[in-house]
């Protein structure tokens, strides 16, 4: 009986070709090749697997398509990872571009495993993170993965699609090149890797070819200059490790689709006690609005978007008593807090973000308005406004502005100002609201009848006379008589005075207006 069963397992046929084709062509979407390996080190990237295994909960991601273009030579997993995992526990999907598979470059089959994805994050609600790594689409393929119906307009159709349902966080690790630098432009957040992120829709060398200009790939799309320039970056990372945990990180203080509210955490002191002396008296005097902040969420919870682009008005996520809010607020240290095109399309974008995902929106309010003159004028500073104020007004979640220092002009609408209906518009007790400051008020109505005044001292003193009448009609308190404000708040009890009034606001009816859509700005 030994000797047979010996001579059974001695005859037993090796196994056939396609199964252990089949593994070499598994295998071979695990691990970069040498000259692949050596390619990421020398960029200080790592491999797609690598990042994907630090962005997911450990053992929890499973793969779609790994065996996508095995017939084809050099072509693993045809460049893309793409699968499902849980991130902190809650479900996500993944697409990550390979760099070591043909730069990352798109062919047919991972346009269809794109697509695909983004069809299950419709049907299912799931967010996505995108890990970008691409040189753009093969020119040889593509007659199968431009034009048609499955090509890769369909990904951009399903990003707009998923925009508001899902949260879609892109970690940009390399380049995203020609029609694939759309992908990153449809997410909600974009995190750069410094030393080799780039957007671009046509490279250095081709923008040298058709329009004649020489320009470093720096200058036309790298990381720094999106996301302190073009403002198609929100964050800058170190590393790839860096954007990887910005990217969780930022998914902490979003539910995981637009049905759900925000998660909820423990409740953390702020890091400083809110006294008089953190907000100047006087209306010119600068200071940073981050030391407000510090004192009105919890400690270490502020997660800024856009650190670098329009920093005269700071927007980002925080908590309060462990409930997550998002932040705008006017920062004096940098332009005055004045409102330009760039922190006007900022703003936006924000409050959007916040409405579709139900975060609650808090404004801080010390603006001295829109910036004028034909610079900004030209830019369409009036059309950039109009858009800041209509995602103002179209915003439903609960909402409480603070009028902190001043509220001049049009940016008193566009921080929220009474006229939009927030849940509550408080001031602190030297707050001021106007239509401008009184020295260019009195300046604009008084001008020829100062100038009239030949004694500098009779001058001077009819000046003060004007300035002090001017406060006495703009007075905060008048205003709160007036019913204009809801409430004068202490600084040391305004961080509670907030939390009430979110807290009283969280039954609000959220239904819009009966009609198709507005027609905002552009």
């Amino acid at each position: 009986m030994q000797q047979d069963q010996e001579r059974v397992v001695g005859t037993m046929p090796s196994p056939v070709p396609h199964a252990v084709a089949a593994a070499a062509a598994r295998e071979a979407t695990l691990r970069p090749s040498e000259k692949g390996a050596a390619k990421l080190a020398s960029q200080s990237k790592l491999y797609v697997r690598d990042r994907i295994s630090l962005l997911v909960d450990e053992g929890t991601f499973v793969e779609d398509g790994q065996l996508a273009n095995a017939l084809a030579d050099d072509l693993p997993a045809d460049g893309v990872v793409t699968g499902r995992a849980l991130v902190e526990e809650r479900p996500v999907l993944v697409v990550a571009n390979d760099p070591t598979v043909k730069a990352g470059s798109w062919g047919a089959r991972t346009v269809e495993k794109i697509v695909r994805i983004t069809e299950v994050a419709l049907r299912d609600e799931l967010p996505i993170f995108w890990l970008i790594d691409s040189a753009g689409a093969r020119i040889t393929d593509q007659i199968e993965l431009f034009p048609g119906r499955r090509g890769a307009g369909r990904i951009f159709a399903n990003q707009v699609a998923l925009s508001g349902k899902v949260a879609q966080i892109c970690c940009l690790f390399g380049p995203s090149a020609a029609g694939g630098a759309y992908i990153p432009s449809f997410c909600d957040i974009v995190i750069m890797v410094e030393s080799n992120a780039s957007m671009y829709l046509g490279s250095p060398r081709m923008a040298e070819m058709v329009v004649g200009e020489k320009v470093s790939l720096a200058e036309m799309g790298g990381a720094r200059m999106h996301a302190s320039v073009s403002g198609c970056g929100d964050l800058l990372a170190a590393d790839d490790e860096e954007a990887v945990e910005l990217a969780r990180a930022y998914f902490s203080y979003l539910p995981s689709t637009w049905r759900e509210q925000p998660p909820s955490y423990d409740a953390r002191p702020p890091a400083r006690k809110f006294t008089a002396d953190l907000v100047p008296e006087q209306d010119s005097a600068g200071y940073d609005m981050h030391v407000v902040l510090d004192a009105l969420l919890d400690a270490e919870t502020f997660f800024e978007v856009k650190p670098l682009f329009a920093a005269e008005l700071i927007v980002g996520f925080g908590c309060m008593e462990g409930q997550v809010v998002g932040i705008l607020a006017n920062n004096p240290a940098v332009k005055g807090g004045v409102l330009f095109v760039d922190s006007a399309d900022k703003a936006a974008r924000f409050i959007w973000l916040c409405d579709a995902f139900n975060v609650p929106l808090v404004y801080l309010a010390d603006v001295p308005g829109f910036m004028i003159g034909s610079e900004v004028e030209r830019q369409g500073i009036i059309r950039a406004g109009a858009k800041m104020i209509t995602a103002v007004a179209d915003a439903t979640v609960p909402t409480v502005s603070v009028i902190v220092r001043k509220a001049y002009g049009a940016g008193l609408y566009a921080m929220c100002g009474p006229g939009f209906s927030p849940d509550a518009c408080i001031a602190l007790p030297t707050a001021k609201i106007a239509v401008m400051g009184p020295e260019a008020a009195i300046n604009a109505v008084y001008y020829n009848r100062i100038a009239q005044i030949a004694d500098p001292t009779e001058r001077e003193s009819y000046v003060a006379r004007l300035r002090d009448d001017y406060e006495r009609d703009i007075d905060i308190l008048r205003l709160a008589s007036d019913l204009v404000i809801d409430a004068i708040v202490e600084p040391a009890a305004l961080r509670a005075e907030i939390v009430a009034r979110l807290a009283a606001a969280q039954t609000k009816d959220r239904r819009g207006p009966d009609k198709r859509r507005g027609v905002p700005p552009m």
